[in-house]
């Protein structure tokens, strides 16, 4: 089996070759990276991986029988980068295609959907056998505040009391690991999210278990959040998306009670009180 993994030096492709390599032997795992020189400690063979340049990307398909698509981090410029990548592997004889779309990406409120909904059309089209790992929330996007919600006394969103079933990177990382190593997944479109949904207002009390102090949530319109955002330094779009984001979740766009992600891993999702911990750390 030759496995090829997209956007491996990204938070997601580092943890799932590290998973990888304890699972199937090292010479058959291969990094795709945009900048090749910084995947040199994953320790497996690396080759170039610009979505921009869709013929290296053939090249860099050969002989692989299975691709990981992690999607890109450039939202706005994914549907393009992905059919590159997937047109790529048609043209090398790629035998199957794993995606990492979005939790319930066809009916999704989020801004981000509508790319993951046309990738996996993409997918579908492109007659390469697949498996679309539709991943939840990653509760790193939260719990990344916790520092600067304890300097600031409090933690700030506009989730209200919508319920997030997150997970950490650990979690979806196993999943794909799960399936890029494993049977019967083809064709299978998995709805994957954390076992214990949590509010925001229940993440700053964990917060404040762990601190040994009082840090309130305190819920603000969406706008106004996003204002907060862009004065502590985030551009004016990533704050507005943000906000958005978080009132989505406050309508219960990230809430999710199926279970699918512990049963694919065969163990239950890291608890809220584990991804502080780390986010203190």
């Amino acid at each position: 089996m030759a496995v090829a993994v997209t956007g491996a030096t990204g938070q997601l492709g580092r943890i799932v070759i590290s998973k990888l390599r304890a699972k199937v032997p090292t010479q058959s795992i291969v990094a795709l990276a945009r900048s090749p020189h910084k995947a040199a400690g994953l320790g497996v063979e690396v080759r170039p991986g610009d979505y921009g340049r869709p013929d290296e990307l053939v090249s860099s398909l050969a002989g692989i029988r299975t691709l990981l698509l992690i999607s890109s981090s450039e939202v706005g410029q994914r549907t393009v980068q992905h059919r590159n990548a997937i047109e790529a592997a048609r043209k090398a004889g790629v035998r199957r295609i794993v995606y990492t779309s979005l939790l319930r990406s066809d009916t999704s409120p989020l801004s981000l959907a509508p790319e993951h909904v046309e990738t996996e059309a993409m997918v579908r089209a492109s007659g390469i056998p697949f498996t679309i790992l539709r991943n939840g929330w990653y509760m790193e996007n939260h719990t990344q505040s916790a520092k600067a919600a304890v300097a600031a006394g409090a933690l700030i969103g506009s989730a209200g009391d919508g319920r997030i079933a997150g997970a950490l990177r650990d979690d979806y990382a196993e999943a794909a690991v799960a399936v890029l190593t494993g049977a019967g997944h083809e064709g299978r479109i998995y709805e994957l999210a954390g076992d214990e949904p949590y509010t925001l207002a229940e993440m700053a009390r964990e917060i404040s278990t762990q601190v040994g102090k009082e840090i309130p949530y305190r819920n603000v319109p969406p706008a106004e959040y996003a204002s907060i955002l862009e004065r502590a330094g985030l551009p004016g779009w990533l704050a507005a998306a943000l906000s958005a984001w978080d009132a989505d979740a406050a309508r219960g766009a990230l809430d999710d009670q199926g279970h699918v992600l512990s049963k694919l891993i065969g163990r239950p999702t890291s608890p809220l009180s584990v991804a502080v911990q780390r986010a203190l750390a």
